[in-house]
C-alpha cells in the first residue's frame, strides 16, 4: 500500500501534477527503540551505582569531616601550584622547541626532534624519580670556581616535581604549538615578509595570535591533566592532595572516604578549569567567528 501511494507521489510530480493530498494517511512516529533500552540501562546503572555507595561500608561523615582538614587544604594549594608552574614551564618549553622544529639549521632542528623523542619516551614518573635522586650523580650544582651547592639541598621534592613535570610536559606542549602553527595558511609568513617583518615579530604579532584558536584546546586538555598527574609527586614525598589524605588513612585506616576527600578537590578543580577554558577558547574564536559570518 505504501509503496503505491509512493509510486502516485512520483508519478503526479513527474507530470507536473498538483501533488495527493498527504492527509489520507496515517502519521506514525517512528520508534526508537534502542534509545528506550539504552536510557533504561545508564538509569538503571546509575541507580545501582547510588544504591552501592550509599549502602556499602563508607563513613560518609568521615569523608565530610576531612573535605575541609588543614593538611588536605595545604595538599589542595600545593597541586594547585605545583600544576599552574609546571604548565608555564611546559608552555614556555614547547613554544621554543616548536619555533625550533622549523629552523633550518639541522643541529637546532635536531635538537629539538631529540627533545620531544627522549622525554616523550620515558614515563613521568620515572623523571620524577630520576630529578629527585639527581644528586647521585651530580653531587653538587653551581659554577665551578664561584659558588656551588648540594644538589640534595637544591632538588627539593617540589623542585623535583616542576622539573619532571615541566620539562615533561613541555615535549608534548611543542607537539600541540607546532599542529597550531602549521594550521596557519603560508600567506600570513608571506605577508609578514612583505611588510617588513622579520621571522620573531611575524611569530608574535601575527602567526601565534592567529595559531592559538588551535592550540588552546589542547592545551586545555593538557593543564586538566597536569592537575591529575601533580598526584605523581607522592612518590617523592611531596605534600600535594593524594599524599595528604594518603597520610591520613595510613593513620585512621579509612581508606575509600579519604580518597573521596582527594577525588571530590580533583573534581571542583577540574570543573573550574574547564569553565575558564570554555571562556578562553571563546574569547579567541571571535575573529574565526566573524570571517565564517562574512563569508
Amino acid at each position: 500500500m505504501l509503496v503505491e501511494a509512493v509510486g502516485r507521489l512520483a508519478k503526479t510530480s513527474r507530470d507536473g501534477l498538483v501533488s495527493e493530498d498527504l492527509s489520507q494517511f496515517e502519521h506514525v512516529r517512528r520508534r526508537h527503540l534502542g534509545r528506550y533500552f539504552g536510557a533504561a540501562a545508564v538509569l538503571a546503572l546509575a541507580v545501582w551505582l547510588g544504591l552501592a555507595f550509599a549502602h556499602g561500608q563508607i563513613e560518609w561523615s568521615v569523608t565530610g569531616q576531612y573535605l575541609t582538614a588543614r593538611t588536605v587544604m595545604v595538599g589542595l594549594g600545593n597541586t594547585v601550584l605545583l600544576a599552574v608552574l609546571a604548565m608555564l614551564l611546559g608552555v614556555a618549553i614547547g613554544v621554543v622547541v616548536a619555533i625550533m622544529r622549523f629552523s633550518t639549521n639541522p643541529i637546532i632542528n635536531w635538537t629539538a626532534l631529540a627533545y620531544v623523542w627522549l622525554f616523550r619516551a620515558i614515563p613521568s614518573l620515572l623523571q620524577l624519580l630520576l630529578w629527585f635522586n639527581l644528586a647521585l650523580v651530580f653531587p653538587t650544582i653551581g659554577i665551578p670556581g664561584l659558588h656551588e651547592w648540594r644538589t640534595v639541598d637544591v632538588m627539593t621534592p617540589f623542585v623535583a616535581a616542576l622539573l619532571g613535570l615541566g620539562i615533561n610536559q613541555g615535549a608534548y606542549t611543542s607537539e600541540v604549538v607546532r599542529a597550531g602553527l602549521l594550521s596557519v595558511d603560508d600567506g600570513q609568513y608571506e605577508a609578514a615578509s612583505a611588510i617588513g617583518m622579520n621571522r620573531l615579530q611575524a611569530l608574535r604579532r601575527i602567526i601565534l595570535p592567529q595559531a592559538m584558536r588551535v592550540i588552546l584546546p589542547p592545551i586545555g586538555n593538557e593543564f586538566i591533566g597536569m592537575v591529575k598527574w601533580t598526584s605523581l609527586a607522592s612518590v617523592i614525598q611531596f605534600s600535594e592532595v593524594m599524599y595528604a589524605t594518603s597520610n591520613i588513612y595510613y593513620v585512621n585506616n579509612r581508606v575509600i572516604e579519604l580518597l573521596f576527600v582527594a577525588a571530590f578537590w580533583y573534581l571542583i578543580v577540574v570543573t573550574v578549569l574547564s569553565l575558564l577554558q570554555t571562556q578562553v577558547e571563546r574569547y579567541f574564536a571571535r575573529g574565526a567567528g566573524r570571517a565564517a559570518q562574512s563569508r
